[in-house]
Protein backbone atom coordinates (compact mmCIF):
# COMPACT_ATOMS: atom_id res chain seq x y z
CA UNK A 1 0.00 0.00 0.00
CA UNK A 2 2.85 2.38 0.90
CA UNK A 3 4.70 1.39 -2.57
CA UNK A 4 1.02 2.51 -4.04
CA UNK A 5 1.09 5.92 -2.79
CA UNK A 6 4.53 6.57 -3.71
CA UNK A 7 3.66 5.66 -7.18
CA UNK A 8 0.56 8.00 -7.23
CA UNK A 9 2.20 10.58 -5.63
CA UNK A 10 4.89 10.55 -8.27
CA UNK A 11 2.55 10.21 -11.27
CA UNK A 12 0.66 13.30 -10.08
CA UNK A 13 3.72 15.38 -9.70
CA UNK A 14 5.24 14.32 -13.30
CA UNK A 15 1.74 15.17 -14.27
CA UNK A 16 1.99 18.65 -12.84
CA UNK A 17 5.13 19.28 -14.87
CA UNK A 18 3.93 17.85 -17.91
CA UNK A 19 1.09 20.91 -17.72
CA UNK A 20 -1.87 18.32 -16.63
CA UNK A 21 -3.51 18.14 -13.34
CA UNK A 22 -6.06 15.62 -12.00
CA UNK A 23 -7.91 18.04 -10.04
CA UNK A 24 -8.28 21.07 -13.20
CA UNK A 25 -6.52 23.27 -11.61
CA UNK A 26 -3.24 23.36 -13.09
CA UNK A 27 -1.44 24.41 -16.70
CA UNK A 28 -2.58 22.57 -19.55
CA UNK A 29 -0.02 22.42 -22.48
CA UNK A 30 -1.12 22.83 -25.80
CA UNK A 31 1.18 21.82 -27.88
CA UNK A 32 0.03 18.24 -29.75
CA UNK A 33 2.48 16.16 -31.06
CA UNK A 34 2.95 15.94 -35.21
CA UNK A 35 1.52 12.66 -35.87
CA UNK A 36 3.31 12.39 -39.34
CA UNK A 37 6.96 13.17 -38.28
CA UNK A 38 8.85 15.55 -35.78
CA UNK A 39 7.59 18.50 -33.88
CA UNK A 40 4.49 19.96 -32.90
CA UNK A 41 1.45 19.13 -34.98
CA UNK A 42 0.84 21.53 -37.89
CA UNK A 43 -1.75 24.47 -38.19
CA UNK A 44 -4.69 24.44 -39.54
CA UNK A 45 -5.26 27.05 -42.18
CA UNK A 46 -8.58 26.12 -43.09
CA UNK A 47 -10.17 27.90 -46.30
CA UNK A 48 -7.41 30.48 -45.26
CA UNK A 49 -5.01 27.93 -47.28
CA UNK A 50 -6.30 28.50 -50.44
CA UNK A 51 -4.78 31.91 -50.62
CA UNK A 52 -1.46 32.44 -51.09
CA UNK A 53 -2.14 36.18 -50.50
CA UNK A 54 -4.83 36.80 -48.08
CA UNK A 55 -5.06 40.33 -45.97
CA UNK A 56 -7.52 42.39 -44.04
CA UNK A 57 -7.32 46.12 -45.13
CA UNK A 58 -5.17 45.85 -48.61
CA UNK A 59 -2.79 44.87 -50.96
CA UNK A 60 -0.73 46.48 -53.32
CA UNK A 61 2.26 46.08 -55.45
CA UNK A 62 4.80 48.43 -57.42
CA UNK A 63 7.06 46.81 -59.81
CA UNK A 64 6.96 43.42 -61.66
CA UNK A 65 4.81 41.17 -58.99
CA UNK A 66 4.30 37.57 -59.51
CA UNK A 67 2.18 35.77 -57.58
CA UNK A 68 1.77 32.33 -57.98
CA UNK A 69 -1.80 31.31 -56.38
CA UNK A 70 -4.68 32.81 -55.15
CA UNK A 71 -4.94 36.21 -53.47
CA UNK A 72 -7.50 37.20 -51.01
CA UNK A 73 -8.76 40.51 -49.75
CA UNK A 74 -11.91 40.62 -46.59
CA UNK A 75 -13.47 43.22 -45.03
CA UNK A 76 -11.58 46.19 -47.21
CA UNK A 77 -12.93 45.85 -50.74
CA UNK A 78 -11.22 44.84 -54.35
CA UNK A 79 -10.20 49.06 -54.47
CA UNK A 80 -8.11 48.44 -51.93
CA UNK A 81 -5.86 45.49 -54.18
CA UNK A 82 -3.68 48.22 -55.96
CA UNK A 83 -0.79 48.00 -58.65
CA UNK A 84 -2.59 44.93 -60.30
CA UNK A 85 -4.40 46.61 -63.08
CA UNK A 86 -7.36 43.36 -62.35
CA UNK A 87 -9.48 42.73 -65.12
CA UNK A 88 -13.29 44.19 -65.31
CA UNK A 89 -16.03 43.78 -65.23
CA UNK A 90 -15.82 41.75 -61.79
CA UNK A 91 -18.12 38.86 -60.85
CA UNK A 92 -16.98 36.43 -57.90
CA UNK A 93 -13.29 37.18 -59.04
CA UNK A 94 -10.80 39.48 -61.21
CA UNK A 95 -8.05 38.39 -62.82
CA UNK A 96 -4.25 39.97 -63.42
CA UNK A 97 -1.41 38.98 -65.72
CA UNK A 98 0.24 39.34 -62.53
CA UNK A 99 -1.47 36.16 -60.83
CA UNK A 100 -1.47 32.90 -62.11
CA UNK A 101 -4.98 32.38 -60.36
CA UNK A 102 -7.62 34.62 -59.22
CA UNK A 103 -8.36 37.89 -57.28
CA UNK A 104 -10.90 37.25 -54.86
CA UNK A 105 -12.76 41.14 -52.85
CA UNK A 106 -15.47 40.95 -50.22
CA UNK A 107 -17.51 43.22 -52.62
CA UNK A 108 -17.29 40.80 -55.24
CA UNK A 109 -20.73 38.51 -55.88
CA UNK A 110 -21.98 35.66 -53.89
CA UNK A 111 -20.23 33.62 -52.81
CA UNK A 112 -17.21 35.32 -52.47
CA UNK A 113 -18.14 37.62 -49.39
CA UNK A 114 -18.87 34.76 -47.50
CA UNK A 115 -15.97 32.46 -48.83
CA UNK A 116 -13.63 35.17 -47.43
CA UNK A 117 -15.29 35.89 -44.36
CA UNK A 118 -14.66 31.89 -43.34
CA UNK A 119 -11.16 32.47 -44.71
CA UNK A 120 -9.97 35.51 -42.82
CA UNK A 121 -11.94 33.70 -39.35
CA UNK A 122 -9.76 30.40 -40.38
CA UNK A 123 -6.27 32.96 -40.53
CA UNK A 124 -7.37 34.46 -37.62
CA UNK A 125 -8.17 30.91 -35.60
CA UNK A 126 -4.62 29.77 -37.05
CA UNK A 127 -2.82 32.85 -35.67
CA UNK A 128 -4.20 31.68 -32.24
CA UNK A 129 -3.25 28.35 -32.65
CA UNK A 130 0.02 29.36 -33.24
CA UNK A 131 0.50 31.88 -30.82
CA UNK A 132 -1.10 29.87 -27.58
CA UNK A 133 1.21 26.85 -28.13
CA UNK A 134 2.99 25.89 -24.89
CA UNK A 135 6.25 24.00 -24.03
CA UNK A 136 8.92 25.02 -26.72
CA UNK A 137 11.71 23.24 -27.47
CA UNK A 138 13.75 26.36 -27.61
CA UNK A 139 13.04 29.99 -26.46
CA UNK A 140 15.13 33.18 -27.07
CA UNK A 141 17.31 31.61 -29.33
CA UNK A 142 20.26 33.82 -30.30
CA UNK A 143 18.73 36.40 -28.14
CA UNK A 144 15.95 36.65 -31.03
CA UNK A 145 18.74 36.91 -33.70
CA UNK A 146 18.98 33.36 -35.83
CA UNK A 147 21.93 34.00 -37.66
CA UNK A 148 23.77 30.95 -39.09
CA UNK A 149 21.84 28.77 -37.39
CA UNK A 150 20.22 25.22 -38.42
CA UNK A 151 17.40 24.55 -36.33
CA UNK A 152 15.38 21.38 -36.42
CA UNK A 153 11.62 20.80 -36.12
CA UNK A 154 10.59 21.97 -33.10
CA UNK A 155 8.33 24.86 -31.09
CA UNK A 156 10.47 27.94 -30.69
CA UNK A 157 9.17 31.26 -28.82
CA UNK A 158 11.05 34.63 -28.51
CA UNK A 159 9.59 37.64 -26.07
CA UNK A 160 11.27 39.64 -28.45
CA UNK A 161 11.59 40.44 -32.21
CA UNK A 162 13.84 37.61 -34.85
CA UNK A 163 16.13 38.98 -37.17
CA UNK A 164 17.69 37.00 -40.05
CA UNK A 165 20.80 38.85 -41.23
CA UNK A 166 21.50 37.08 -43.89
CA UNK A 167 20.98 33.20 -43.36
CA UNK A 168 19.00 30.31 -41.58
CA UNK A 169 18.77 26.75 -42.38
CA UNK A 170 15.19 24.37 -41.57
CA UNK A 171 16.44 20.50 -41.33
CA UNK A 172 14.47 17.83 -41.16
CA UNK A 173 12.32 15.69 -43.37
CA UNK A 174 9.32 15.95 -45.54
CA UNK A 175 6.46 15.98 -42.46
CA UNK A 176 8.83 17.77 -39.67
CA UNK A 177 6.68 20.51 -38.43
CA UNK A 178 8.12 24.37 -37.52
CA UNK A 179 6.59 26.73 -35.40
CA UNK A 180 8.24 30.40 -34.71
CA UNK A 181 6.38 32.34 -31.85
CA UNK A 182 7.32 35.55 -32.21
CA UNK A 183 6.44 38.63 -30.00
CA UNK A 184 7.47 41.64 -32.10
CA UNK A 185 8.46 41.81 -35.32
CA UNK A 186 10.30 39.51 -37.98
CA UNK A 187 12.99 41.20 -39.86
CA UNK A 188 14.84 39.56 -43.04
CA UNK A 189 17.58 41.53 -44.15
CA UNK A 190 18.39 42.17 -47.59
CA UNK A 191 19.59 38.98 -49.66
CA UNK A 192 19.11 36.40 -46.36
CA UNK A 193 18.18 32.85 -47.50
CA UNK A 194 15.84 30.56 -45.35
CA UNK A 195 17.06 27.34 -46.59
CA UNK A 196 14.94 24.18 -46.20
CA UNK A 197 17.26 20.83 -45.84
CA UNK A 198 16.66 16.95 -45.48
CA UNK A 199 13.52 17.31 -47.80
CA UNK A 200 12.24 20.22 -45.55
CA UNK A 201 8.73 21.51 -46.94
CA UNK A 202 7.56 25.09 -46.94
CA UNK A 203 4.17 24.42 -46.17
CA UNK A 204 5.17 22.75 -42.79
CA UNK A 205 6.84 26.06 -41.32
CA UNK A 206 4.81 28.36 -39.75
CA UNK A 207 5.90 31.79 -38.44
CA UNK A 208 3.35 33.63 -36.05
CA UNK A 209 4.40 37.43 -35.92
CA UNK A 210 2.84 39.44 -33.49
CA UNK A 211 4.45 42.80 -34.98
CA UNK A 212 5.21 43.32 -38.66
CA UNK A 213 7.42 40.89 -40.87
CA UNK A 214 9.64 42.79 -43.08
CA UNK A 215 11.40 40.74 -45.61
CA UNK A 216 14.70 42.43 -47.20
CA UNK A 217 15.11 43.01 -50.68
CA UNK A 218 16.02 40.49 -52.63
CA UNK A 219 15.52 38.06 -49.92
CA UNK A 220 14.35 34.23 -50.53
CA UNK A 221 12.39 33.48 -47.62
CA UNK A 222 10.13 29.87 -47.00
CA UNK A 223 7.16 29.12 -44.81
CA UNK A 224 3.86 30.52 -44.28
CA UNK A 225 3.75 34.32 -42.61
CA UNK A 226 0.56 34.71 -39.88
CA UNK A 227 0.98 38.13 -39.38
CA UNK A 228 -1.39 40.48 -36.75
CA UNK A 229 0.13 43.69 -38.68
CA UNK A 230 1.79 44.18 -41.81
CA UNK A 231 3.54 41.79 -44.19
CA UNK A 232 6.01 44.33 -46.23
CA UNK A 233 8.12 42.45 -49.44
CA UNK A 234 10.88 45.17 -49.98
CA UNK A 235 11.98 44.82 -54.10
CA UNK A 236 12.93 41.49 -55.32
CA UNK A 237 11.97 39.84 -51.97
CA UNK A 238 10.62 36.32 -52.82
CA UNK A 239 8.94 33.65 -50.59
CA UNK A 240 7.65 30.21 -51.39
CA UNK A 241 4.67 30.09 -48.83
CA UNK A 242 1.87 32.32 -48.24
CA UNK A 243 1.65 35.90 -46.47
CA UNK A 244 -1.77 36.08 -43.97
CA UNK A 245 -1.96 39.37 -42.66
CA UNK A 246 -4.57 40.56 -40.27
CA UNK A 247 -3.52 44.29 -42.08
CA UNK A 248 -2.17 44.84 -45.07
CA UNK A 249 0.35 43.01 -47.64
CA UNK A 250 2.80 45.36 -49.68
CA UNK A 251 4.87 44.25 -52.67
CA UNK A 252 7.76 45.36 -54.96
CA UNK A 253 8.59 43.06 -57.72
CA UNK A 254 7.82 40.24 -55.37
CA UNK A 255 7.70 36.48 -56.57
CA UNK A 256 5.58 34.43 -54.17
CA UNK A 257 4.59 30.84 -54.67
CA UNK A 258 2.32 28.88 -53.70
CA UNK A 259 4.37 26.06 -51.09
Amino acid sequence: MKRFTILLASLAVLSTACGSNPTGTGPVLNNPPNPNGLGPAALNLGTAGDYVILAKSGVSTTGVTVVVGDIGLSPAAASYVTGFALSSPATTFTTSDQVTRKVWASNYAVPTPANLTTAVLNMQAAYTDAAGRTSPTATELGAGNIQGMTLVAGLYKWGTGVSIPSAVTLSGGANDVWIFQIAQNLTVGNAAIVTLSGGAQAKNVFWQVAGQATLGTTSNFKGIILSKTLIAFNTGASITGRALAQTAVTLDATAITNP
